[in-house]
């Protein structure tokens, strides 16, 4: 069964936008008819060829439109080039809307950063982006979405509920991600809704170079067989952002979890 979703006449930003899950939530939504803002601090792999002065200056600005994944002849969306950790950043990306439905924070991420011999510079920075961003981006946010009656959905990670060695600082930090957007829906409801995508093992570039490019791990890791796919968080994000009652909520987004270590032994 096919669920659609119509966003016709919404506005939707996607932090982290331009690769990866981000990119797989934008063209969801810009799919179901929404108007996508995407930021990131790099432009999109996709970005609309042009030519021309004014087009140049254009691009080694803030701000420019670029084409959706998919080719030529594709509805575009538009580019802010924005550090979401930065509140002056922040502060352009926002008030350049004038209309805002749902901002999904998906920016994140963590290089492998063991606790012994890791900066306590990188972990702080690693906590920056993925707990203090979206609160930011959420907090500049509320205006506009308490306007609009609109949603905020969190991009977690199972990280953020289990043990997550070799990222520890990430983990911590996802696991106060999740919290956050329950105090958030409690805080904001009845005006704006905040749940959570607590996202597994997804097949990106990413992933692909921290597990090696080791596809049997798939079937062995994960009950449902495969690492999900962009689109499989997308539509959990469709549904969440879509008017309801749901709020502080986690949608996990896993396969069904990770099978423990000890049935590989006794198998």
């Amino acid at each position: 069964m096919t669920v659609t979703y119509d966003y016709t006449g919404r506005s939707v930003l996607v932090t982290g936008g331009t690769r990866g899950i981000g990119a797989g939530i934008a063209a969801a939504f810009q799919a179901a008819g929404a108007e996508v803002t995407v930021c990131a601090r790099t432009e999109p792999e996709h970005a609309a060829a042009r030519t021309g002065p004014e087009h140049a200056a254009a691009r080694t600005g803030p701000e420019h439109v670029a084409a959706r994944t998919g080719g030529p002849g594709r509805a575009a969306y538009r580019f802010v080039r924005a550090d979401v950790r930065d509140p002056d950043q922040v502060d352009r990306l926002i008030g350049g809307l004038g209309r805002l439905d749902v901002v999904v924070n998906n920016a994140g991420g963590s290089p492998p950063a063991p606790v012994d011999g890791t900066s306590p510079r990188l972990h702080a920075r690693v906590i920056e982006l993925n707990l203090t961003a979206p609160l930011l981006v959420a907090q500049r946010a509320y205006p506009l979405l308490a306007d609009s009656g609109g949603a905020v959905v969190m991009i977690g990670s199972s990280s953020g509920a289990r043990p997550s060695p070799g990222t520890s600082a990430y983990g911590a930090a996802k696991a106060g991600l999740h919290h956050l957007a329950r105090c958030l829906a409690a805080e904001w409801a009845p005006l704006v809704r905040v749940n959570t995508v607590v996202v597994g093992l997804a097949a990106t570039p990413d992933a692909a170079a921290h597990y090696n490019g080791r596809s049997e791990l798939d079937g062995r890791a994960i009950p449902a067989g495969r690492m999900a796919t962009p689109d499989d968080v997308a539509q959990a994000c469709l549904w969440l952002a879509a008017p309801g009652y749901v709020t502080g909520a986690e949608v996990r987004v896993d396969g069904g979890g990770e099978i423990p270590a000890w049935r590989h032994l006794i198998s």
